[in-house]
């Protein structure tokens, strides 16, 4: 029972949730950088914005979260 995760069926199943889940993240930040009034990205890097980084950050891990749970059940 321990190898049971490297059955083919769900370890694609793994990989196939995997890339659903970046895809539908990197789509929410996507969204949430249209709606933003700036340009995150330049902000952030350009910029050098640290306080906009860790909201950037905080907001990718509580969509990870969300992502995470949707997919798990």
């Amino acid at each position: 029972m321990a190898l049971e995760w490297l059955r083919p069926a769900a370890f694609l199943g793994s990989i196939l949730f995997a890339l659903i889940g970046v895809v539908i993240f990197w789509l929410c930040f996507v969204l949430i950088d249209k709606l933003t009034p700036y340009d995150l990205w330049a902000e952030i890097v350009e910029k050098q914005n640290v306080a906009l980084g860790l909201v950037v950050a905080a907001m990718s891990l509580g969509i990870s979260i969300i992502v995470a749970a949707a997919i798990h059940g």
